[in-house]
């Protein structure tokens, strides 16, 4: 992507107040790439100090060096490697104030072209590792004011209006309604919010490029728009704001 064009037409450009995490301890999944790096680049910057997960070791230990940042290459749908990781980070923070879920996968496929194993596939690290990444954090989360979690999900899950993504669709629906049964079993103590992008330009996003035709915006996201709107949930900004679900989409989804 070009960083040198128009921030008008984007809106990354524009200057935010710096500070807004500082002395929280933050957990970001998918860390290594696309909008999890973005994320955890704009939660440093704004003085957070993070965990990150992401099974791409290779590629997470520069981003990790670059942030001062704990991390841990461990795959979201290992149960006990998670918890193992996630138990080492908050050792090393003194806790955990706040998770995003970033991590995930994207297949395309007809119904008929997508068996079983790639549908459970799919499930497994969009919507069932969501949940095992929640439930590893809750104990440090518990301990103090004003803990946030934020998950990732898609305007697909909201509007699933093209074909081949049945079951990516069906897993980010799932995050949706997760986080919202979240939101309303752990509050007021742990805030939980979804967002839904569009595409957004990142590696994901390759081969589905020129699919913005019936978006508002008629482009993709720069991910820095979306690692803002994630800031702006886990930040004090948000403090009233609770099983939210924002469509940050170019207005591909109006609802």
């Amino acid at each position: 992507m070009n960083e040198d064009r128009d921030s008008a037409a984007t809106g990354a450009g524009a200057p935010l107040p710096a500070g807004r995490l500082a002395g929280r301890r933050i957990v970001v999944t998918g860390a290594a790439s696309g909008i999890g790096l973005c994320t955890a680049r704009l939660f440093a910057s704004e003085g957070a100090r993070l965990i990150l997960l992401d099974r791409a070791g290779d590629s997470l230990a520069p981003v990790a060096a670059e942030l001062g940042a704990h991390a841990c290459a461990v795959d979201v749908t290992d149960e006990p490697s998670v918890a193992a990781a996630i138990a080492d980070g908050a050792a090393a923070l003194g806790g955990i104030d706040g998770v995003v879920n970033a991590a995930g996968i994207m297949i395309r496929g007809m119904v008929a072209e997508v068996d079983a194993a790639r549908w459970r596939q799919i499930l497994e690290v969009n919507l069932t590792g969501t949940y095992i990444v929640v439930r590893a954090c809750l104990s440090w989360l518990t301990q103090g004011p004003g803990s946030t979690i934020v998950t990732i999900g898609s305007a697909q899950g909201l509007l699933p209006n093209a074909p081949g993504f049945t079951a990516y669709a069906a897993s980010k629906g799932g995050v949706v309604n997760l986080s919202r049964a979240l939101a309303a079993e752990l509050a007021p103590a742990i805030r939980v919010n979804c967002i839904c992008p569009g595409m957004v330009d990142t590696p994901m996003a390759d081969g589905y490029r020129a699919n913005v035709g019936n978006y508002a915006l008629r482009r993709l996201a720069d991910p820095l728009e979306i690692a803002r709107a994630i800031l702006f949930l886990t930040s004090a900004e948000s403090s009233y704001v609770t099983g939210a679900t924002l469509a940050a989409d170019g207005g591909r989804s109006f609802h």
